[in-house]
């Protein structure tokens, strides 16, 4: 905390001073009384609340929103056990069949994306998120109940469909309630919480599988409808405990309120305001920006959804199904370990871009070891999962947090991650299709498509980072430093139009500007 009282209570008084009527935010300026309260306390004082602010954030919205992850993870990959389980022969699928059957979901997952992100707002979040946990549950559960491959299929799509606003939803929400370099270990932490959880839900899935022959039904079917229902229950719980955005949250007091809008204002400026408009989504469409994360995220996305899948850890050697979901487990620890210290040292340095580069390289150099090491040395391609599985897991985690930091206008930024995690995860179509059963125990197509995404990955992380570079330092010659804690009135003051060369327009109009805005500064 550096902000001095004196710039507080600049900061305050120019928030308090807006005027609401013309205002176009999503997050409303608060009454003046709590602005000037605020701005009375002193710098300890100060320093103290926002701590215990922050934390009671945290509390309140990081755990249960990687609880909810964690259920649509698990809901996600457990046919590749299921499969183990005996799906495959039960339903008499070809191998074919089995691929598309792990396609259709991203199918529907992907149209829905962008759709979903836009609705988030209208409907509000503790509406939204709880009402599709609720359906998908129930697709997940008569998951259990299909005779068919055309059963399956059509339920696999519908799961794709409810379960396609989650991830995108959590991610947007979540860039709404913390400043830029405080928002990598919480968005980490949900997505890495999964993954460790992903580490067990193997080995569960499998002792579910153990339940063959209860109610006659086949252990497969006891993975999917076990699972849908613990789907069900957590959502039913999360009308109650998912929030809304800081201003209509319940959980926090008036002051405190006041005092994330501030926190928030202080930050990214009118970034955070916007109401929707097409010429807002066209300006995101057209931005240089969006298709590069998007090309930057299915880089890393498409490896993900066969980096743990226990039928590749099955085809090094003569693992048993046990043996083989056991041995899945230790890849996805690191995974927690390697993204939860990227996403430390990414706050802590301010930097996004150089530990894209660094791992996304990494994760190529393990796909070639996958490419070269022969069949004969299971060690050296169980080696070859460890250093893949530590490169993919923290890329995911920051192309969200760099993408989320990066875009301004609340629906610009709605926008765009949408259609970054539209692209990205069309990746689990494309793997569901290279990883051929033929193609086993090397999955060489698979692995050589997947070296080349994570080049993608690379080259897309490299243009990001030259490019806002350069445009923070065309900003910086022209217009001089960004504006400093307390004087996010420069955003839309007149003095600061005139500053910016922005004479003439109005407060809906900067607004729309987004991160176009002149005094913005991206973070590298």
């Amino acid at each position: 905390m550096t902000t001095t009282t004196e710039e507080k209570l600049v900061g305050a008084q120019a928030l308090s001073g807006e005027d609401d009527s013309r205002s176009p935010s999503t997050i409303p300026d608060h009454k003046q009384s709590l602005a000037q309260e605020i701005a009375a306390m002193s710098s300890e004082e100060y320093e103290l609340a926002e701590k215990n602010l922050i934390w009671k954030i945290d509390r309140n919205l990081v755990p249960w929103m990687t609880l909810l992850f964690t259920m649509s993870f698990l809901d996600r990959i457990n046919i590749g056990t299921a499969k183990l389980a005996g799906l495959t022969t039960d339903l008499k699928l070809t191998s074919l069949q089995y691929n598309n059957a792990s396609m259709i979901f991203f199918v529907s997952y992907v149209a829905a994306e962008v759709p979903s992100n836009l609705v988030l707002k209208k409907f509000r979040p503790s509406r939204w998120i709880p009402l599709i946990m609720i359906v998908w549950s129930i697709f997940q559960t008569t998951m259990g109940l299909v005779t068919n491959y055309h059963q399956l299929l059509a339920l696999r799509f519908c799961l794709g469909l409810a379960e396609s606003g989650l991830f995108p939803g959590i991610s947007f929400f979540l860039t709404g309630w913390y400043k830029r370099k405080e928002a990598s270990k919480r968005i980490s932490l949900f997505f890495a919480g999964a993954v460790l959880a992903g580490a067990f839900g193997g080995i569960f899935g499998y002792a579910l599988s153990r339940m063959d022959g209860v109610g006659g039904k086949a252990g497969w079917s006891w993975i999917f409808i076990i699972e849908g229902l613990l789907s069900f229950v957590i959502g039913i719980a999360s009308i109650w405990m998912v929030h809304d955005w800081p201003d209509q949250a319940k959980f926090l007091t008036p002051l405190e309120k006041e005092m994330v809008i501030l926190r928030l204002k202080e930050d990214t400026g009118i970034m955070q305001e916007g109401t929707f408009s097409w010429k807002v989504v066209k300006r995101a469409l057209k931005d240089w920006k969006t298709p590069t994360f998007m090309l930057m995220y299915i880089g890393c996305a498409e490896p993900i959804y066969r980096l743990f899948s226990p039928t590749i850890i099955a085809a090094l050697g003569r693992f048993t199904t046990p043996q083989s979901l056991l041995l899945s487990t230790p890849p996805y620890v690191l995974a927690f370990i390697t993204t939860m210290t990227t996403a430390y040292l990414s706050d802590r340095t301010g930097k996004r871009g150089f530990f894209l580069m660094f791992w996304s390289a990494i994760a190529a150099i393990g796909y070639l070891l996958f490419l070269t090491i022969p069949i004969r040395y299971p060690g050296g391609l169980y080696t070859a999962v460890f250093i893949t599985t530590a490169a993919i897991a923290p890329c995911i985690a920051t192309v969200i947090v760099w993408s989320g930091n990066t875009f301004g206008n609340h629906y610009k930024k709605a926008t765009s991650m949408g259609l970054i995690f539209s692209l990205g995860n069309s990746g689990g179509i494309i793997s569901s299709q290279v990883y051929r059963g033929k193609d086993s125990p090397r999955f060489l197509v698979g692995q050589g498509v997947t070296f080349g995404f994570s080049c993608i990955c690379f080259i897309s992380a490299c243009v990001m980072y030259f490019g806002l570079r350069r445009e923070n330092r065309r900003r910086e010659k022209l217009y001089g430093p960004a504006p400093g804690p307390g004087q996010s009135h420069e955003w839309s003051s007149e003095e600061g139009k005139r500053k910016y060369g922005l004479e003439g327009l109005t407060k809906e109009q900067l607004v729309e500007l987004g991160d176009d805005h002149p005094a913005h500064r991206f973070i590298l």
